[in-house]
């Protein structure tokens, strides 16, 4: 009998509910891959959507395994992978599902793991990380410029703002008033949603701001456009009716990835100049729970799934 692996599976869209522990058969690497043992994967709300259904395409075919942010140790290379060897420690993009006690990857998606980073924080890295560095590039931000995030407390919103500041530009953050202290924490200037929002954005920033990224998908669009005259420089990662407003939407994809986004990310979380909160974290047989804290839409940094 093939030797087994465990992974948290769903077989038909729903709620957290239809997250299951199942067995599997340990997954060999094919040319180009390796098998990670899996330390710890990062939950994040894309993975709770497909769940849910809100992409019917997706997933392909099931049982269908979670979650793509993984943080782990090569275990098994297969043919032509000369980038990682056994036991070396890893993070990146999981190309089976990330909730699982293994998973395949192929070199290209994953980075070293520096012992400075530990396991949660690597987890959660990959996904906020790359996403920061693509929607700034997208935004063509630059030094001196102000940046506006709307939804900027949560796993995604903690790296841009920080990320932002690092070169060199001013950054708003909306936020519940609970969140204030924290975004001040990471050198954002913190302001309340919701009605009257363009008027505290102008009294922090009466020159206007010049771009704006929307994290939250909740209808602040015609906000954001109206605070930036206009939607050339306003982006949502979140907002399913971007197009309606003519805004653009960035939901990923090779076209869209910064290279090297994800080693330069490791190695300024790894120096101490952006950090990665870890909301709270989960054993792998819990990923229902941690979807729920996902969709309740008030997690501060990143929610991760741990493996024994």
């Amino acid at each position: 009998m093939p030797e087994q692996s465990t992974a948290i599976v769903f077989t038909e869209h729903g709620g957290p509910e239809v997250l299951h522990p199942a067995q599997r058969d340990l997954p060999e690497p094919g040319p180009g891959q390796l098998r990670i043992r899996v330390k710890a994967a990062g939950v994040n709300p894309f993975d709770t959507k497909v769940r849910a259904g809100a992409f019917p395409s997706m997933p392909a075919t099931y049982p269908a395994v979670p979650g793509s942010d993984v943080a782990g140790v090569v275990e098994a290379v297969g043919p032509d992978v000369t980038e990682f060897a056994l036991g070396d420690e890893v993070l990146g993009t999981a190309a089976t599902g990330s909730y699982a006690t293994h998973t395949l990857a192929t070199p290209g998606k994953l980075t070293a793991k520096p012992a400075e980073l530990d396991w949660p924080t690597a987890a959660g890295l990959p996904g906020v990380a790359t996403t920061a560095y693509r929607v700034l590039a997208l935004l063509e931000v630059k030094a001196g410029e102000t940046l506006l995030v709307d939804g900027a407390a949560g796993g995604v919103g903690t790296f841009v703002v920080q990320l932002a500041r690092e070169r060199g530009l001013t950054v708003i953050g909306t936020a519940s008033e609970a969140n204030h202290a924290y975004l001040r924490g990471l050198g954002t200037h913190p302001v309340r949603y919701g009605e009257g929002l363009i008027e505290r954005v102008k009294e922090l920033a009466p020159q206007g701001v010049d771009a704006a990224l929307d994290l939250s998908g909740r209808g602040g669009l015609p906000t954001l456009l109206a605070l930036t005259g206009g939607p050339d420089r306003v982006l949502t990662i979140a907002d399913g009716q971007a197009a309606d407003f003519g805004v653009r939407a960035s939901w990923g994809g090779p076209a869209e990835e910064v290279p090297g986004a994800l080693s330069d990310a490791v190695a300024l979380v790894a120096a101490g100049k952006i950090k990665l909160p870890v909301s709270r974290t989960y054993p792998l047989t819990e990923a229902a729970a941690a979807h729920r804290a996902s969709e309740d839409g008030h997690v501060r940094g990143k929610l991760v799934l741990l493996v024994d």
